[in-house]
């Protein structure tokens, strides 16, 4: 078990990227003593601690037609972009199961990180016993606004922990965690802007939620100060990044071809870079 915080972006379906560099490293044995997960990252986290290697790839890139939960035609007949309820039940339970035993058991700490509607501020969740508790919390921090319901957690309102905490390395430093793997899964020099047609359509449809909106509003200029800061640490070598050094697939990319292929490119980086990663720790 190493010593270091593993911090891992969301990024919808770019989370096949952080899958391959985790599988890489799972088959190396390579485990982290904290281990924290954004929206996609969250079900990254959650199959590296439970070390089921294949398995984040598997629900991300399932081959039999029945399985797949990403839909525009759903989003346009009413329904949700994702059918997150597929992925959170019916994968872990039957299709593609989770390995609750080994989860639970894990000497690593995993954060999964959710925002609340109410007040705005992104939470820090872990779940040691209850199976479908554990569910609920990475579906709010893969719950995005506009394409997914707000998900509701001991009767409060919850979405995606990207919107309040894309990256949290700053989190994982303040646990005292000195060593920090870094997964992006956008290239390097990414950074979000502000669209006000995207804001009026916010402010509509998240009313009740007034905090939440100004989360919204905030939110590219937050995501770009953590990237600058990202960028800071890793020339200062005080972090380990990795991220995607080819062009980086669309968080709704449905084509398998696509998709596998972004995922041997984060193996395939994590396998270049494993002695950089060593001599990183060993430092």
């Amino acid at each position: 078990m190493v010593n270091a915080g593993m911090v891992l972006e969301g990024g919808a379906m770019r989370g096949v990227f952080t899958a391959g560099v985790l599988d890489y490293l799972m088959e190396q044995e390579f485990y982290c003593n904290y281990v924290v997960g954004v929206s996609a990252g969250s079900c990254n986290a959650v199959d590296y601690v439970s070390k089921q290697i294949g398995r984040t790839k598997k629900c991300f890139i399932p081959e039999e037609k029945e399985n797949k939960y990403l839909s525009v035609l759903n989003m346009l007949k009413g329904r949700d972009l994702y059918d997150l309820n597929k992925v959170f039940v019916d994968f872990p339970g039957e299709i593609y199961p989770f390995d609750f035993k080994t989860f639970f058991a894990s000497e690593s700490e995993c954060e999964i990180v959710i925002t609340n509607c109410l007040t705005g501020l992104p939470e820090y969740r872990t779940e040691h016993r209850e199976r479908s508790k554990l569910m609920d919390l990475c579906r709010a921090s893969s719950s995005m606004p506009l394409v997914s319901p707000v998900v509701m957690i001991d009767q409060i309102p919850y979405l995606d922990g990207g919107l309040t905490d894309s990256v949290p390395i700053v989190h994982s430093m303040e646990k005292g965690y000195q060593k920090n793997i870094v997964v992006l899964t956008r290239n390097k020099g990414y950074r979000k802007e502000t669209s006000s047609g995207m804001m009026e359509l916010y402010k509509r449809v998240y009313k009740k939620y007034p905090v939440l909106i100004d989360v919204l509003e905030n939110r590219a200029r937050i995501y770009n100060q953590t990237m600058d800061l990202i960028d800071r640490l890793e020339k200062e070598q005080e972090i380990f990044v990795i991220r995607p050094r080819i062009k980086c697939i669309s968080r709704t990319e449905r084509n398998q071809l696509k998709l596998n292929q972004f995922y041997e490119h984060g193996y395939q980086q994590m396998k270049k870079r494993e002695a950089g990663l060593q001599k990183y720790l060993e430092r």
